[in-house]
This record gives structure tokens, sequence and C-alpha cells, in this order.
């Protein structure tokens, strides 16, 4: 079983680093095959935005109510939870992971510096590869089961893994609903904050 499980991370964690790699190589070496994947997913939802104003007020409240900024709060609560219980070894771990984030989104920003759609719907500042937003949710949903899934019901295990999942892939489509971000910038979040929560989850043994 436990074999099973190390076979199984480690060939996902082999996955997230071919996404990361392929779509970071494909930005930067203008690959033929990534821009129409790119350009025609942000071209309807653009004509789509720009005529329904309410479709952009939505997916801007699903990107800041389940953003990495709420899951940043949701974590900084259970760190404290967890520092009163004296559990110090899986508050440092949510801290690392869940509070540090923007730290390796930030400075893969800075290594991509890919300019924003040029189509977006909302402002943002910030370089477009990876998605901030896409990294720091998945990283809080993995970070956060991994600590109270064990917690709950056997019944409400399950129910919180969809529940997990659904916002990664909300927040995700968001931020491509808005033209902020191309597909690639999303895949290679989620590919990026996968791997850096298996990297907080070796050092902490979780």
């Amino acid at each position: 079983m436990v074999v099973s499980l190390r076979r199984s991370v480690a060939l996902t964690a082999a996955g997230a680093v071919l996404v990361y790699v392929v779509t970071w190589l494909g930005y930067r070496h203008d690959w033929a095959w990534l821009n129409p994947i790119d350009s025609s997913s942000l071209s309807a939802l653009y004509h789509l935005g720009a005529d329904h104003p309410g479709w952009i007020r939505f997916w801007q409240f699903v990107c800041t109510a389940f953003g990495p900024g709420a899951f940043r709060l949701l974590g900084a609560l259970v760190v404290v939870i967890l520092l009163v219980r004296r559990q110090l070894r899986t508050a440092l771990f949510l801290v690392a992971c869940v509070e540090l984030s923007g730290v390796i989104t930030q400075a893969a920003k800075g290594l991509a510096d890919r300019p924003r759609p040029e189509t977006a719907l909302v402002v943002e500042s910030s370089s477009s590869f990876p998605s901030g937003h896409a990294l720091g949710v998945m990283v809080g949903v993995l970070a956060l089961l991994s600590v109270l899934r064990p917690l709950l019901r056997r019944r409400l295990r399950s129910l919180a893994v969809v529940v997990g999942a659904l916002v990664v892939l909300a927040v995700g489509f968001g931020r491509v609903a808005l033209n902020v971000h191309h597909v690639s910038d999303v895949l290679a979040g989620w590919a990026l904050g996968y791997l850096y929560f298996l990297v907080c989850a070796l050092v902490f043994r979780r």
C-alpha cells in the first residue's frame, strides 16, 4: 500500500514537472501548438464577458472569495488553533505551505515575466505566468485537506475532496474567463502548486 502510494505520488510529481516545463518552454519559444489553445479560449470568453458585465462580476467574486487570500486567512486561523493545541510541526507545515506560497508565486512570475493577455477584462499588475491564483488555491486546498480531512467523519472526507477539487477548477477557470491568464498559465500554476505542496509535505513529513 505504501509502495503504491509513493509510486503514485512520484508519477504525479513527474507529470506536474512535465506540465510546468512544457508550458514555460512553449511560451518562451512561441511553440505553434500552444498559441491556438491559449488564444481560442481567451477569445470566446472575452466576448462573453464584454457582452455580459454580470459574468465579469461573478468570476471576480469567485476568484476573490475562494482565492489565495481567503486560503491564507483560513490557514492562519487553523495555525492559531494548532499552536494552542501545541501541534507545532503541523502549524509550521501550514505556514510554509499556505502562508508562504506567495513567495514561490512571485519568484516564478519574476523568472518567466510573461505579459498579461491584452484582452484582460479586469486590471492586474503582476505578470501572467504562472497563475498565482491557480498556484495558491491548489496549495491551500491540498494543505488544508491533508490537515483537516483525517478529522472528518468518513462520509464527509470524500465530500471535502470533491468540494476542494471544484474550488480549484472554478478559480482556474475564472482567471481565464476574466482574460487575465492564458490556459497555460493556469495549468502551470496548478502544477507548481502541487509540486510545492509535495515539497512541504516531504519536509514536514505529512
